[in-house]
């Protein structure tokens, strides 16, 4: 197949503001004499530093080169991560080049640099877009948009509808679906700097697909009392307290693909009740993805549930395939790669980890598994953990805490946990011991294989 190549205009309005000066990215087809020069977004990364990143998006088929010249200073050393992608690369004086052949989403970084780090999103071509002025079809073409809502800041979404962002349109609001079914949110466009990404509470068949969405002040996407949502290739900076990436409360039916979550707290976070949002939360499955906390969990189950009934059942959740570039968090009762930390009467059961790959933990551990009750958020602890599997685990990094496993009580205690192919910098672990691991009480049937 010939390559093609597809890029998108930049606004005038953003042209110098959010452009990033670190880096110049240039794309071609192989063998082709011709470059085709790259816009270098800025975008705000790791809450405790706030460093100022480069992004660079665009589409493609066939076979292509990359060029990433490093503007300022030498180059000493590259990396093209998620490693486990296997992307070789070349360097000359102060570039690096590398060939791609499909779709990726990857961060390169130079000189072991991973705050001022080049992101680059390399998406398939488009295929069945909207037509602009078809029925029930919103088209935002390229240009920065505000939202008619000038209160709540939002594009309000009815059922029914296609939401489309052109290549380089730029929302300055977030997209509202509340109590409506049957609508999907595509496109290549980005939802930049508003309140949140996207909400779809009380709703059910929610797609979402390819959009970016950059620095928010809170969440990315949140869903509540939802049912069958998929989201699909997106892309996600935050980096302000509370900024997560996608929170779940109380849904039925949850599909995350392909995604690229970048954020300053929780980059996937399950809850039960909170606020308005009531009930059990089940089937959930993340795969086939990257995620990079620069504060917080890269997985976070629990927490959040309800004291006032016999609790919530937070079951059947299955998230493999999974590349964790970065875990950093100070505060011991928030780490954890892989977290279910259950308060307010919450049972979590049912859950599986597979193929999960984590490259670097800063500050945090890998396992946190724990029966809570955490007076900040909670109003009493949890009722459980039960039958979670951890399979096919990967770690290559070092100085990691000891991973926490602890019940509350005897009748809220932590059972059935089982550890496959457990592996640690090429070693594959035989004990708890090597594991790395501090057991609390109210544990039963832990194995490790």
């Amino acid at each position: 197949m010939n390559a093609k190549i597809v890029t998108y205009p930049v606004s005038p309005k953003i042209l110098y503001a959010y452009h990033n000066d670190d880096f110049t990215v240039k794309v071609r087809q192989v063998g082709d004499k011709e470059w085709i020069d790259l816009y270098e977004y800025k975008v705000k990364v790791d809450m405790d530093t706030r460093s100022e990143a480069s992004m660079v998006s665009f589409d493609f088929s066939g076979k292509i080169e990359v060029l990433v010249q490093k503007n300022n200073g030498e180059l000493h050393s590259a990396a093209i991560r998620p490693l486990s992608k296997g992307i070789a690369l070349k360097i000359e004086g102060n570039t690096v080049t590398f060939t791609l052949d499909k779709p990726q989403n990857l961060s390169i970084e130079c000189n072991g640099d991973h705050l001022h780090n080049l992101h680059l999103f390399a998406n398939a071509l488009e295929t069945n877009k909207p037509i602009k002025g078809a029925p029930n079809v919103m088209y935002f073409e390229a240009g920065v948009h505000q939202p008619t809502d000038t209160v709540h800041k939002c594009f309000v979404i009815p059922s029914n509808t296609t939401v489309y962002l052109e290549g380089g349109a730029i929302l300055k609001g977030y997209i509202k679906c509340d109590s409506v079914e049957n609508v999907t949110v595509c496109g290549r466009g980005m939802i930049l700097e508003a309140s949140n990404g996207l909400s779809a509470n009380f709703s059910k068949n929610i797609t979402v697909e390819d959009i970016m969405v950059v620095n928010p002040r809170y969440n990315t996407m949140t869903a509540g009392v939802s049912k069958n949502v998929t989201i699909r290739n997106l892309k996600s900076f935050s980096t302000q307290g509370w900024g997560d990436g996608l929170d779940f409360f109380c849904c039925d039916g949850i599909l995350v693909d392909n995604v690229f979550m970048r954020n300053s707290d929780d980059c996937i976070a399950v809850y039960a009740h909170r606020w308005n949002f009531y009930g059990d939360v089940r089937n959930i499955t993340v795969q086939n993805s990257t995620l990079w906390a620069d504060i917080a969990h890269p997985i976070n189950i629990g927490t959040h549930g309800n004291t006032e009934t016999e609790g919530e059942v937070m079951e059947n959740m299955l998230f493999k395939n999974i590349d964790i570039l970065d875990h950093d968090e100070d505060d011991p009762d928030y780490q954890g790669c892989m977290a279910i930390n259950v308060g307010d009467n919450n049972l979590a059961r049912n859950i599986t980890f597979d193929n999960i790959r984590i490259e670097r933990i800063e500050e945090g551990q890998l396992f946190h598994l724990r029966v809570m009750y955490n007076k900040k958020y909670n109003t009493g602890p949890g009722r459980g953990v039960q039958n979670v599997t951890f399979r096919n685990i990967y770690y290559t990094g070092k100085n990691e805490n000891p991973s926490l496993f602890e019940g509350y009580s005897v009748d809220r205690n932590i059972s059935n946990i089982y550890f496959e192919n457990i592996n640690v910098n090429g070693k594959r672990l035989k004990s708890f011991g090597e594991l790395n691991v501090k057991k609390g009480n109210f544990i039963e049937k832990l194995f490790l294989k």
